[in-house]
């Protein structure tokens, strides 16, 4: 399919960073061994577990409980997730009922694969999941998301690919009251991009999508989400951080736009770049749209090197340089990895982010 697909391209501007040579290099690998146990991508919590293999249900590996596996017809004009139709999953909770601990493992053997995803919470509902990917080749995904009155949604996904391309794009609308909150990382050896479309359409709705992205080698990864308040009395948070390493280049771009009625907004975007070389790169690019008159929107973007102070006052104390600047880098990613409201969960993204550093100092 990606060898007559028409890709996006550095002159669309929404896509001026991407790397969709990367992404067309890894649709066409051949399969080959991995090495890799689904077994092991699972974390150690009870709840449902759902498998797709190079993008096809795995039962062996899969106990779906609320969750179901059924085709999933897509209607987003999305370039890359208008791609991602076929067998896929879904959730749909009734009002006032919880699932939670849900988790969903995505691996990879070469060659693209497409999986569709629909989330439906009630009123009042509310559920936790957590996506993993990892392996090689191009993994497409679409995730379409509706939350009705005061339903709420915990979404954690950590992208591990060794190598390849994973495409994740988040559609979805959010209703009064309720509240959807996606944690990304990206910790692997692919390259990425993390799209999300959320509308707050109702009253006191709320909203967060980010994480951080650590890229090495040559390796590029980008993210852009665009967050739409059509209603009073919404908030919306977008704190990304991004490490980069070598040659490699993570770029950053969120935007909020508030529509005329939207009154007592608040939106926060908080972009943050570090950079542990000097050849790396790291782009960003806030954006605010606003057509309200009584709001409150803030947005923040640096980009810098680690602390020389904090580096010479760790070593002074006897901790050798790559052990400190281990320590700096965890402690700038942290607060993109703390909305994640299960311990084990949160830990594991810790442990993920602190692997990389381990191979990066």
């Amino acid at each position: 399919m990606v060898s007559t697909l028409e890709l996006p391209t550095p002159r669309m501007e929404e896509w001026r960073w991407a790397d969709m040579q990367a992404l067309r290099s890894a649709a066409e690998a051949e399969p080959r061994v991995t090495g890799l146990d689904p077994a092991d991508l699972f974390l150690d919590l009870d709840g449902p577990r759902l498998c797709f293999i190079d993008g096809a249900f795995e039962p062996a590996h899969s106990r779906p409980g609320a969750v179901q596996v059924t085709r999933q017809i897509v209607s987003s004009t999305h370039p890359l997730a208008s791609l991602a139709e076929g067998e896929g999953w879904s959730l749909h909770i009734e009002p006032e009922h919880a699932v939670t601990a849900i988790q969903i493992v995505h691996l990879g053997s070469g060659g693209e694969s497409h999986v569709p995803a629909r989330i439906v919470l009630a009123e009042d509902a509310v559920a936790s999941l957590v996506e993993t990917y990892a392996g090689v080749g191009w993994a497409n995904r679409l995730t379409s998301i509706s939350l009705a009155r005061g339903a709420r949604l915990m979404r954690s996904v950590r992208l591990l690919q060794d190598e390849g391309f994973v495409s994740v794009r988040d559609e979805a609308e959010v209703g009064e009251a309720a509240s959807l909150v996606s944690i990304f990382l990206g910790a692997g050896g692919m390259g990425s991009r993390i799209d999300g479309a959320l509308t707050l359409t109702g009253k006191g709705a709320f909203a967060e999508m980010g994480g951080a992205l650590l890229t090495r080698g040559s390796q590029r990864q980008e993210c852009a989400v665009a967050v739409r308040h059509e209603e009073t009395d919404g908030s919306s948070r977008q704190i990304w951080r991004a490490v980069a390493a070598d040659k490699s280049v993570a770029s950053l771009a969120a935007r909020v736009e508030v529509a005329r009625g939207a009154q007592k907004t608040d939106g926060e975007q908080s972009l943050r770049g570090l950079l542990l070389d000097r050849t790396a790169t790291v782009n960003l690019k806030p954006e605010l749209e606003i057509f309200a008159d009584d709001v409150k929107c803030a947005h923040g973007a640096t980009v810098g090197e680690l602390d020389k102070n904090a580096l010479f006052y760790l070593e002074s104390r006897g901790i050798d340089k790559a052990r400190a600047t281990a320590m700096l880098t965890r402690s700038f990613v942290a607060d993109a990895l703390s909305r994640i409201g299960e311990d084990a969960v949160r830990e594991a993204f810790e442990a993920d982010a602190d692997k990389w550093l381990g191979g990066t100092l």
